[in-house]
């Protein structure tokens, strides 16, 4: 009887032991190390997409190459439970969709890293399930279409702890909507030529809020006057004495900060363009006097022509006869 306990306990504490090899076995294409809890997982030949099952002791999660294409939900609950991954990073994965709940079963993510894909889809509930999200990367991924589904997620009341966003190389136009308590906003190389004054006014309202603006194409006009004075008056933009004008041509390269307060003054720039309007219509008020006096005096002008031409042909046929007496000689001398 003691036997046959002794060889169940083995067959059991056997079966376990299998169970947890296999939960520790790392992924296809993927390299692991447990002291650092890392995974890392490249290009595959076989598998491709996020790695089907992943040690339990992971806390950082790289996943590249892969071609993922969408992040479908529930796309890291293949192990059936929980994952302690603190840094998840799809950098360069060609990823295009993340639908609703598709980093459910990561409680625990800090720093999420969708850098240099191509997201053309992002659901509302794209977020859903990182509670303690920290910092997400989002340089060179949003495809121009996919800006506000990308706000309308972000404002999820699920996303309330994000404290760092990066969306530099993204072609972006426009200051995106304020986050509540963001701590740093990166815009760092994009297509934004001016800052109006409702997003000054949102910036000034978000204190704590570091923008990064450098690498921008800023049109230094009367348009930009509200965000010359923030940047004169503001510590929020730590890279400030980056920032150039690349319109209109006789400022492009100089620095924000060195320009003149008249130089983005909407109101001398609207008194110049004014003074220019009146100048035109003063000088086209007296070409139509000079005109209408030509008009009234048109009899007196062409007696005027005519007295001139009849001069005129008097004074060329003296010249002509003292012409011919010049050239024939008998003529000459029976002048004399």
């Amino acid at each position: 009887m003691w036997t046959r306990v002794w060889r169940s306990c083995v067959a059991v504490l056997a079966g376990l032991t299998c169970v947890r090899a296999e939960e520790d076995a790392c992924p296809p294409a993927c390299a692991c190390e447990r002291g650092s809890g890392t995974v890392s997982c490249g290009v595959a030949a076989v598998e491709a997409g996020v790695p089907a099952r992943v040690p339990p002791w992971t806390s950082t999660l790289i996943v590249r190459g892969r071609e993922v294409t969408t992040l479908r939900r529930g796309a890291f609950r293949d192990n059936g439970t929980e994952l302690d991954v603190a840094t998840l990073s799809l950098s360069s994965n060609m990823i295009r969709v993340i639908e609703a709940d598709a980093f459910s079963g990561l409680p625990r993510v800090h720093v999420l890293d969708l850098s240099r894909n191509r997201l053309e889809v992002i659901s509302d509930g794209a977020f859903n399930g990182l509670l303690e999200l920290r910092t997400l990367c989002l340089n060179q991924s949003i495809a121009p279409g996919a800006a506000a589904q990308l706000w309308a997620a972000l404002a999820s009341p699920r996303v309330r702890n994000l404290h760092r966003l990066e969306l530099a190389g993204n072609r972006l136009r426009s200051i995106p909507p304020a986050q509540s308590g963001l701590h740093q906003l990166v815009l760092v190389n994009n297509s934004i030529e001016t800052v109006s004054g409702d997003d000054v006014t949102r910036l000034d309202q978000q204190r704590r809020t570091r923008v990064y603006l450098s690498q921008n194409p800023f049109r230094c006009t009367c348009d930009l006057e509200a965000f010359y004075h923030w940047l004169k008056n503001s510590s929020q933009c730590p890279d400030a004495a980056l920032l150039r004008c690349s319109q209109p041509d006789a400022r492009k390269g100089l620095a924000l900060e060195k320009l003149r307060g008249e130089d983005v003054d909407c109101v001398n720039e609207n008194l110049e363009a004014v003074s220019y309007v009146f100048l035109a219509m003063v000088l086209a008020l007296i070409g139509l006097v000079f005109l209408m006096v030509l008009y009234l005096n048109r009899g007196g002008i062409k007696r005027w022509i005519n007295n001139i031409r009849e001069a005129c042909r008097d004074h060329m046929e003296v010249y002509h006869y003292r012409y011919e007496q010049d050239s024939d000689p008998r003529l000459a001398n029976v002048a004399v």
